[in-house]
């Protein structure tokens, strides 16, 4: 599929509300309260997640702590953010009114051609027309939105991005064979001082490597690092604002045993909350 949708859901996203947002509850890095969104940013962040349009996205906030997420991340209004992977939009939500009108928000999805195999092929060609039908129920305003698979972004895009940031999808590009590809064309994208965010399940440092290598959502974190910045970035720092120390982080069939997916509805999983994730930011070099 080569063709895409650039702007697709541009005119199909409008309106927002006042509330204090959602406190993280995990323990965090040592440089966060440095990295806190404040003033206008601060009130920016607050209308975003008060959101009526959040309403069932509220329940997530405990421990995917998006305020703080972003903050760690530098993300601030008017700036371009890549959301990579957006699929159900949690972040779109999020991000779209923060960035507000002097921003842009570009959803990004893989090439199917760089995948291993018919089946995340199959996948990867339907997160765009996906994303298109769902958007315009969102109903945002604030930044202009775009989306595009990874063959197709514009020349005039590259280069002027100022952060890119992948949630929880890492597994996949690894699983699916398109990390070389993706990571490298989400190099070009960004500006020369532009940076990624990533948060992932992370597996315990000493986790077996066959239970790391993506089919179960878990990637150990020294992984992650090693395999990032041996595609043109360097660590600039690690947060532990999305840790869930309750997770132990080897169940079997993966992650998707937690909520939300909770597949297995294995009580003795049900209170764990979500899955111990890191939350790292690079810079390209």
């Amino acid at each position: 599929m080569r063709t895409l949708l650039a702007a697709c859901a541009t005119a199909a996203l409008a309106s927002t509300a006042l509330a204090t947002p959602a406190m993280a509850q995990h323990q965090h890095g040592s440089g966060d309260a440095e990295h806190a969104a404040h003033g206008p940013a601060q009130h920016a962040m607050m209308t975003a997640l008060a959101s009526p349009n959040r309403a069932e996205d509220k329940a997530r906030d405990t421990w995917r702590n998006p305020a703080e997420t972003l903050a760690f991340f530098q993300v601030e209004p008017g700036m371009t953010v890549v959301d990579y992977m957006p699929a159900g939009g949690w972040y779109t939500r999020v991000l779209v009114p923060y960035l507000g009108p002097q921003g842009r928000y570009v959803g990004l999805t893989p090439d199917p051609a760089a995948a291993d195999g018919e089946r995340f092929a199959k996948y990867f060609e339907g997160l765009p027309p996906g994303f298109a039908e769902a958007s315009p129920d969102w109903n945002l305003s604030g930044a202009p939105v775009a989306l595009y698979a990874s063959q197709d972004i514009p020349e005039e895009l590259e280069g002027t991005a100022d952060r890119v940031l992948v949630f929880r999808e890492m597994h996949n590009l690894l699983r699916s064979g398109v990390m070389y590809t993706e990571l490298t064309r989400i190099r070009d994208l960004l500006a020369d001082d532009g940076m990624l965010g990533i948060v992932q399940h992370r597996a315990k440092a000493d986790a077996p490597a066959d239970y790391t290598l993506g089919s179960n959502g878990y990637l150990r974190q020294d992984d992650v690092v090693a395999l990032v910045e041996a595609h043109g970035f360097e660590l600039v720092d690690a947060s532990e604002i999305n840790a869930n120390p309750a997770d132990t982080a080897d169940h079997e069939g993966g992650v998707w045993q937690l909520p939300p997916s909770w597949s297995g509805k294995k009580p003795e999983l049900e209170n764990i909350g979500e899955s111990d994730r890191m939350t790292l930011l690079f810079r390209k070099r």
